[in-house]
């Protein structure tokens, strides 16, 4: 009986007696594996399978001797069926099996943790085993994330985000603005103007009710907004000739307003009293020449003052 040079299998080959060869069996006194080896010839060249001693499996493809080589001793069947492996596969096999092993425990990689994620509030590192919320693509502690008004907690509640922090409903909707117009909470865009704030569909005209966001506006003394034309027709002088407010001309923003013995005129509408003379604005012959509430031009002026001494 010959026994196998490998510390972690032994195998037994039974002697062939003078009579007819026949199979023999022999059980392995190894108690970490155990084989059957009948004497057979050696089968054709095929790969072969090994469970390996450790916890991992590995399938090992394994060649035949050449047939000029001497035959090693048979193969070793497998318990429970299985492919046989001679010894010097075997052999082979458990080096390998050795040297795989041996590189994973030497050549292990280096497995390095995810750098650690701090509090959107606290800046302290946050554990993996803490609760944790995610919002406004910050990581907070369950208790860091609350209200930045009134610290209320604010996790699975809704929250407005204000510059980076988070703030409950109710906190939110007391800081926002007053809309000068309505009185209510201004929850959208807000239109400032004139030192007040509005919301964007209350900004109108005080007396025709046209919206004034983006238009030109005019403000009276108690800071009521108007249209210009609203404006000028209720607050412009009127002219006593015409009875019109002057006003600039479409798409003008000035106007020339004629003011004499107190009374405002157009510029077209500033003439003499009786003979319909335009006047200049220019001291000059041919401007306005008073008499007794009237005015005249020079020409009239001088009629009525001989008529009026005669």
């Amino acid at each position: 009986m010959m026994a196998s040079p490998s510390s972690s299998s032994s195998f037994n080959q039974p002697m062939k007696s003078p009579p007819p060869p026949q199979p023999k069996m022999m059980a392995s006194p190894s108690s970490s594996s155990s084989f059957n080896q009948p004497m057979k010839s050696p089968p054709p060249p095929q790969p072969k399978m090994m469970a390996s001693p450790s916890s991992s499996s590995f399938n090992q493809p394994m060649k035949s001797p050449p047939a000029a080589t001497p035959s090693p001793p048979g193969p070793v069947a497998i318990p429970g069926g299985g492919v046989p492996l001679n010894m010097r596969e075997v052999e082979e096999l458990e080096r390998m099996t050795n040297d795989f092993i041996r590189d994973m425990d030497t050549n292990a990689p280096v497995i390095t943790s995810p750098p650690t994620e701090m509090c959107g509030k606290c800046g302290e590192a946050l554990s993996r085993t803490q609760p944790a919320v995610r919002a406004m693509e910050k990581l907070f502690h369950s208790d860091c994330f609350c209200c930045l008004s009134c610290q209320r907690p604010l996790q699975g509640l809704q929250f407005y985000d204000r510059d980076g922090a988070p703030q409950c409903d109710d906190c939110y909707t007391s800081s926002l603005a007053v809309c000068s117009r309505c009185g209510e909470r201004i929850t959208d865009r807000v239109l400032k103007a004139v030192g007040q704030c509005f919301h964007s569909h209350c900004f109108r005209c005080s007396t025709c009710s046209c919206s004034l966001e983006g238009a030109p506006f005019i403000t009276d003394d108690n800071n009521n907004p108007y249209c210009v034309p609203d404006y000028h027709r209720r607050f412009s002088p009127q002219c006593v000739s015409c009875n019109e407010p002057i006003v600039p001309s479409p798409g003008s923003e000035e106007t020339v307003r004629v003011v004499a013995l107190d009374k405002n005129f157009h510029l077209k509408c500033y003439r003499c009293e009786d003979c319909a003379r335009p006047l200049s604005i220019e001291a000059d012959e041919n401007g306005c020449y008073p008499l007794d509430g009237k005015i005249l031009c020079m020409k009239c002026h001088t009629q009525r003052a001989k008529q009026a001494a005669q």
